[in-house]
């Protein structure tokens, strides 16, 4: 039968409204086919638009794409108010509903991917995504929850209102666990210090072992566990040892006076030559310093290029051995804190020759 476009014009609304309901459902059918192929897609692949096209492909509902297309013929040729505003009110339900699938399953595969970059050993960095993905999520609900009841009519300021004042009591009775949380948040994506690191805080030193909500775990240089709060910590300034990339050693001795001039010139290039042997070691300067109160003062400064202590330590007691053992061969004497008296010898004599006479 060979349909006129008289004859289609003249159709009932509602198999208009199905007809148009059809072709918009076929449409996105065949966009559902298109990236169907992106459906098995990784949530780590670096090409972040295929990990977008594999949520909306996953996560799309059949029923929200039979009620948009519902929608659509609906609102073409119906314009009964009464009756459509029942329509859309099933119809914005639908799609908020459909967002909050959305946005929880972004939101999913924005924390995993970050937690997939962390190490398997860091627990706590993993809790702390999973505590943040958490929030999130109820951030989500509370605000689509509020625009659909805005969008039904409900008078949602004395809600927002209320919600505000109670928000801000709670905000009050709370501050100081928000301040944590809030300091943990920075943690996480600042990464001033990640677990395994070795800090310093004050008096205090260790290498980090948990970062929590609230709280940083600490195991201390002498064993016990410290436990900082997460707001305090970030306030005070913390050292980085595990982020050295080079240690500065400043090392100051003194010889005798009694060291001949002509030794004491070639000192330097000595010690020099002595520091630059060590393969970690880059050398800055070695100098005569001054004269001591009792010794003839050198400084020689130098840096480890590695951040591991114990390599630092084995370097600096190669280089004070040598130099202890060179000295040794040279007959170079350490100086130690020293004085000597001189005595004027003719007025020792005279007065003991005074002391002599009688009476």
């Amino acid at each position: 039968m060979n349909w006129t476009w008289e004859q289609i014009l003249a159709l009932p609304l509602e198999l208009k409204a199905l007809a148009v309901a059809g072709v918009f459902f076929g449409i996105s059918t065949v966009l559902r086919v298109v990236f169907r192929h992106y459906k098995n897609v990784s949530p780590d692949d670096p090409r972040v638009y295929r990990v977008v096209f594999s949520v909306l492909s996953r996560k799309t509902r059949s029923i929200f794409f039979i009620v948009v297309s519902l929608y659509v013929g609906i609102a073409i040729f119906f314009d009964d108010k009464k009756w459509f505003g029942s329509v859309d009110r099933v119809f914005f339900v639908v799609c908020i509903i459909q967002l909050w699938v959305w946005a929880r399953c972004f939101v999913e595969v924005f924390f995993d991917r970050k937690t997939r970059q962390l190490s398997p050993n860091d627990i706590s960095r993993v809790s702390s995504f999973r505590a943040l993905s958490f929030i999130a999520n109820m951030l989500i609900v509370i605000f689509l929850f509020l625009f659909m009841l805005d969008n039904f009519g409900v008078n949602i300021s004395a809600l927002v209102t209320g919600l505000g004042i109670g928000g801000i009591a709670i905000a009050l009775a709370v501050q100081n666990i928000l301040g944590d949380l809030l300091a943990s948040v920075t943690i996480i994506l600042d990464k001033p210090f990640v677990v395994g690191d070795s800090i310093a805080v004050g008096d205090f030193a260790g290498t980090i072992e948990n970062i929590g909500v609230k709280t940083t775990r600490v195991r201390s240089l002498t064993g016990e566990q410290v436990i900082f709060s997460n707001a305090d910590l970030l306030q005070s300034r913390i050292r980085n040892y595990k982020r050295l990339h080079e240690r500065r050693v400043l090392l100051n001795f003194g010889i005798t006076y009694s060291t001949e001039l002509e030794l004491l010139a070639r000192l330097p290039a000595m010690i020099a030559e002595i520091v630059s042997s060590q393969p970690k070691v880059r050398l800055d300067r070695s100098h005569f310093k001054g004269f001591g109160a009792s010794s003839l003062d050198f400084e020689v400064v130098y840096f480890v290029l590695s951040s591991e202590y114990g390599v630092y330590m084995d370097v600096q007691q190669y280089i004070n051995l040598a130099i202890a053992q060179r000295f040794k061969e040279l007959n170079v004497e350490f100086a130690y804190p020293t004085q000597t008296l001189y005595i004027n010898t003719p007025l020792v004599q005279e007065a003991s020759e005074i002391r002599k006479q009688p009476t």
